[in-house]
């Protein structure tokens, strides 16, 4: 079906259509295209359970006109669609939306206004701000970022065979437009002109940047009424969007209900695709069919890894108690604090060598996630704190906190910090990561150094009895985040590269670690 926009642009849309009972209408709008995965997923596996489907591909993807630009024009295109819904003669009068990660982010752009029909939102791994995505931390998440707009660049290519093998060579093909400075003209290099955002996504490194406006869709957290269900993982890239999601609608007193599994961004529909299509048919069965009550035991649902089960909650996060770890300068966490003369710690940060990234909150599924970090702990470019074994097991639910008296003698650096898990043969596995570009003024970056509070992404995680905890500080996570070359050039165009040398000082508990416990 070929849908009318308001500039004359028409974008087109499958329409799905049960043969049985009619329990309502569904909404979804991606850039990915209308076929296999997508189509059985949001396509068949609807419409046989009663619902009218409609699947529309984003303006400049799959057939509709115009040229894409990821984002930008969605609020637009999501409100011309709806006017189009109500003339349909098999429109059922209200209707519902779901879908995950850019189909996330169009049920936002739909809320940022909400038509009086849209009556309920299953939201998977969705952001609502992508400036946040890209450039949250200060620095650029280049991996995540180039990596889709190869792949978005490609995906409308012929030849399924010739699709199979850029998907298998990406890592090889990628591994120079990462490495390469200048950040802008690497990343072209590879795409070639076929994704002119990037070059847009990179130049703007500010998020208070008018340009970035009409992907900040903030407003929607403040005009949603409807019951929505939020649905992530532990280590996908956008967790810190949707549990603020989920915070800010539960301020309002907004029908919001939370699932978090142990998946990152793709294995939130393969490991995870059972439960979230249940769930997912429970809460529009309820809210859009009426054909409920199927209501959750508890608004939250989440996985705590490292005890493997599953946890329902009255909330998020749960009520905890405050434990603290003291960083020492023999590199041990400890309940103890230093003496007053304690040294501090020190490590070298070198951009023309960055540390690299192991695993973590990454898009590509193939190197990030959960993963053995070991060979992290080992790098002379970091500092590590290691506790003692756990004489029983510890139950962090929330999000742990970093706080460091860091020095440096170059302003601009960046600093990463990762908790993981050793386990009694000494293997580690991460478990949490906190990353910020710090500048000239902000504390810490000067050579006596100040107060550095790093939150890290929030978990629910059991750390096993005998197993230690261990925190490993860098000044870079390469390729994850485009690395701080430290001469406070432009990111998108600095070539020359400063070595850092930092210190973290930990006399009298300067530096310590925070965990939110169960109790």
């Amino acid at each position: 079906m070929r849908v009318p926009m308001r500039d004359g642009v028409e974008l087109v849309a499958d329409h799905y259509a049960p043969t049985g009972t009619v329990l309502g209408t569904l909404l979804v709008r991606g850039p990915y295209g209308r076929a296999f995965p997508f189509s059985l997923l949001f396509g068949t596996a609807y419409a046989a359970r009663g619902y009218h489907m409609v699947f529309q591909s984003v303006r400049g993807t799959y057939g509709s006109g115009d040229e894409f630009q990821p984002m930008f024009r969605e609020v637009d295109d999501g409100a011309d669609t709806v006017a189009w819904l109500r003339e349909q003669p098999w429109f059922t009068g209200t209707f519902g939306t779901v879908g995950l990660s850019y189909l996330g982010f169009t049920q936002w752009a739909l809320l940022a206004d909400p038509p009086p029909e849209l009556v309920a939102s299953v939201v998977l791994v969705g952001p609502h701000d992508f400036s946040r995505a890209t450039w949250g931390t200060g620095a650029f998440t280049v991996n995540d970022f180039l990596g889709w707009s190869d792949m978005v660049a490609h995906q409308e290519d012929p030849g399924r065979i010739r699709g199979l093998v850029r998907q298998a060579t990406g890592a090889r093909r990628m591994g120079p437009a990462l490495d390469a400075l200048p950040l802008r003209d690497a990343g072209e290099r590879l795409l070639a002109g076929r994704a002119p955002w990037y070059r847009e996504w990179v130049g703007h490194p500010d998020r208070t940047d008018p340009w970035w406006a009409p992907v900040q869709l903030d407003r929607a957290l403040e005009n949603v009424q409807i019951p929505v269900l939020l649905i992530s993982g532990w280590q996908d890239l956008f967790l810190d969007q949707t549990l603020d999601q989920y915070s800010r609608l539960t301020e309002r007193g907004v029908d919001v209900a939370l699932t978090v599994g142990p998946w990152t961004h793709v294995e939130t529909l393969s490991k995870g695709g059972g439960l979230v299509t249940r769930e997912s048919l429970d809460w529009l069965g309820e809210h859009l069919a009426g054909t409920g009550p199927h209501r959750r035991p508890a608004p939250v649902h989440v996985h705590v890894t490292g005890a493997d089960e599953w946890r329902h909650l009255p909330s998020w996060p749960p009520t905890t108690t405050d434990r603290t770890l003291l960083l020492t300068a023999d590199g041990q966490l400890a309940d103890a604090a230093p003496g007053p003369d304690a040294a501090p710690v020190t490590f070298r940060s070198d951009p023309a060598d960055p540390t690299p990234s192991f695993g973590g909150r990454l898009l590509d599924n193939r190197s990030g996630g959960y993963t053995d970090d070991t060979a992290l702990g080992a790098r002379d470019d970091v500092a590590v704190w290691l506790s003692e074994p756990l004489p029983t097991a510890l139950e962090v639910l929330g999000v742990p906190v970093v706080e460091l008296r860091h020095g440096t003698d170059v302003e601009h650096v960046d600093l990463a910090v990762r908790l993981s898990e050793v386990d009694r043969r000494g293997r580690s596995r991460n478990v949490s990561d906190g990353y910020v570009r710090l500048v000239p003024g902000d504390e810490g970056t000067t050579a006596d150094g100040g107060p550095v509070r790093l939150p890290l992404d929030a978990v629910a995680h059991r750390f096993a009895a005998g197993s230690r905890l261990r925190l490993v500080v860098a000044g870079s996570s390469h390729p994850h985040y485009a690395r701080n070359t430290g001469t406070g050039e432009p990111p998108d165009t600095a070539v020359r590269t400063v070595v850092s040398t930092r210190t973290v000082a930990v006399a009298g508990g300067a530096s310590r670690l925070v965990l939110p416990v169960g109790r």
